[in-house]
């Protein structure tokens, strides 16, 4: 798929949204071209009436929603709860990442500098009570587009103060000072998913590296104690229980504070294939060993993405008050 607009409120990260267009028992297997899904993930379309008046107002603003285009199960409760996440820095990508549907093109094109400005419009006009801004990786940049991210929590914060920010960041190639960068524009939450688990990595992120990743949720950690650290696998790419549990232990060695699981399933016949359809008896089990290690909160269930429940973060803030510096 290639997206129309510069800017795309999403409702989960892109590589996740072909999950929620098909709403059938059956989608595009690897090998034998059609798998059947289990019951647990056969999902009713979403309620469009508890969408409002949503899709005016991006339309109003020109801005494109995979939300709407990908027939999203989680459109209404999300909006209905007043949360949405935006893609910013797109269309395309400058990793081709073989689980991701977001288009690859080496040399991407300038960002927008009116894409803060309109972002924050549809935040203000959508009275958004949580936003979460994510981004295709732009390796082309210098600062892996840090200062667009900083530009759009400013604009956010002019138009709209109440609502809490979170941003689901890439890893910018290790480029700390961007990341510092991003941090003192203070987001109440910093997110960064590790994917999948280390022995997975030079199949479905080669050009990621594990060991960077935890080192961003750290140094997130130790440079602003009072920002909350996210992260997200998804599974189903052939892990070991044992193994999504090292990951675990490896988020919470570095102080991370949320986390988030779901079911991998395969966009298109040119990604990865699903190997496993984890049972939610399997996600519970997850859920409840994360919460015992300390995890402040663990969202884990076959339909989970990274931004699902994000808004939950504004309780979470309110029993487990931290104070910015």
């Amino acid at each position: 798929m290639r997206y129309q607009a510069a800017l795309h409120p999403v409702i989960s990260h892109p590589y996740y949204h072909r999950l929620a267009r098909i709403n059938t028992g059956t989608f595009v297997g690897a090998c034998s071209g059609v798998v059947v899904k289990p019951e647990w993930l056969r999902v009713k379309a979403p309620q469009w009436q508890r969408v409002g008046n949503v899709k005016d107002i991006l339309r109003d603003l020109a801005l494109n929603t995979v939300c709407e285009e990908a027939s999203c199960p989680n459109i209404g409760e999300c909006f209905n709860a007043g949360t949405a996440t935006f893609l910013i820095m797109g269309p395309a990508c400058t990793r081709a990442c073989p689980y991701c549907d977001i288009d690859f093109e080496k040399e991407p094109k300038p960002l927008d500098p009116t894409e803060p400005t309109r972002l924050a419009e549809a935040v203000g006009r959508l009275k958004l009570q949580h936003v979460v801004i994510t981004s295709v990786n732009r390796d082309d940049l210098p600062d892996g587009g840090a200062s667009q991210f900083v530009h759009c929590i400013e604009a956010i914060r002019a138009i709209s103060p109440q609502t809490t920010i979170e941003v689901l960041i890439p890893d910018l190639c290790g480029n700390w000072d961007a990341l510092e960068t991003i941090l003192q524009a203070k987001p109440e939450v910093l997110n960064h998913n590790t994917e999948t688990i280390p022995r997975l990595y030079r199949r479905v992120r080669p050009q990621g590296d594990y060991p960077r990743s935890l080192e961003l949720l750290q140094r997130t950690h130790e440079l602003a104690p009072w920002i909350y650290t996210k992260s997200g696998i998804m599974v189903g790419l052939g892990e070991t229980d044992a193994e999504v549990r090292q990951v675990m232990q490896d988020m919470r060695a570095v102080n991370c504070d949320i986390l988030t699981i779901g079911q991998y399933l395969q966009p298109t016949q040119k990604h990865l294939g699903v190997t496993d359809f984890i049972t939610p008896k399997q996600f519970d089990m997850w859920r409840e060993f994360g919460e015992s290690i300390g995890f402040l909160q663990v969202v884990s269930s076959p339909l989970t993405r990274s931004s699902y429940h994000a808004g939950e973060v504004r309780s979470l803030m309110q029993r487990y008050p931290r104070q910015a510096v």
